[in-house]
């Protein structure tokens, strides 16, 4: 039996797409990795919801809207100048340089970008300043400790090895695992564990 699609063609049809995904990219750099990351939020939040999460909750579109819209407003926008900005000021691959974008990254980068993301999704939820506070007190900890068993290996990866016209393409193929994490903890309600305690 042939198969449905051949090897060849589907080879061809990825090395297209990634042609013209390089094009954009050249072309429009901001909005294409703001386009990226508005596609591995959006992603990452249906698997959550759809498989990992409880098979009693009823989806939610607007969760998925408003993580799809942190990725396209917030994540691609700010990684787009903070990973040229940290490549303008330490080009090239030494251990050291790669070390030290990583620990940036990890111990400032992380934590301005947790802060963000509970923040958006606070403000696009309509809750107050106090409901923000109790959030980033209870899982900010856990958001960046959190990443680090994925991200400091990944970044490894990412400053040693990946082109920095490449960087949010390869993140946000990664993120869209990590956003499950994500998803589940920026949507988590700060009550549940105020009950537990109790």
């Amino acid at each position: 039996r042939q198969p449905l699609i051949e090897k060849s063609t589907l080879t061809r049809v990825q090395m297209r797409l990634w042609a013209r995904y390089n094009k954009l990219l050249e072309a429009q750099p901001l909005l294409t990795k703001a386009l990226t990351s508005l596609t591995g939020f959006t992603v990452g939040d249906l698997l959550a919801q759809c498989y990992v999460e409880p098979g009693d909750k009823p989806y939610d579109l607007m969760r998925t809207v408003r993580l799809g819209s942190f990725g396209f407003l917030l994540h691609g926008t700010t990684g787009h100048y903070f990973y040229g900005f940290l490549d303008s000021k330490m080009p090239g691959t030494a251990v050291q340089t790669v070390a030290t974008k990583v620990f940036i990254d990890q111990t400032i980068w992380n934590p301005i970008f947790g802060c963000m993301f509970f923040g958006y999704l606070n403000l696009m939820e309509g809750k107050s300043w106090d409901d923000y506070v109790k959030k980033i007190s209870q899982d900010l900890q856990t958001a960046v400790m959190g990443s680090w068993a994925v991200w400091v290996p990944a970044h490894t990866i990412n400053f040693a090895f990946i082109p920095s016209s490449q960087r949010l393409l390869y993140i946000n193929t990664i993120q869209i695992g990590y956003n499950i994490f994500l998803s589940f903890l920026g949507n988590k309600s700060v009550d549940d564990v105020e009950e537990k305690k109790e």
